[in-house]
């Protein structure tokens, strides 16, 4: 442990001699609890920013149309036997 709040630059608060667990453990939870919140909020983000995109490409694909329309030609049996009536 002492190792760990040497690493991290910890100095012990004044009146004590050395960083005590409490103290450490202090710290870390709030930096952990911010970076917990920090990190749901961009992954929030995020999602929101891929559906906007996803919504998008469905609307490009939506408005193409997946087959044509061609128009009808004249050139069945009805048609023949209107044209000569």
């Amino acid at each position: 442990f002492l190792e760990t709040a040497a690493y991290f630059c910890m100095k012990p608060k004044m009146g004590e001699k050395e960083v005590s667990p409490h103290s450490f453990f202090n710290i870390w939870h709030e930096f952990s609890s911010d970076f917990k919140d920090f990190w749901k909020k961009e992954n929030k983000l995020i999602l929101q920013e891929r559906v906007k995109e996803a919504e998008e490409v469905c609307r490009q694909k939506k408005g193409k149309s997946l087959y044509n329309i061609r128009p009808k030609h004249d050139s069945g049996i009805v048609s023949k036997n209107c044209s000569n009536t």
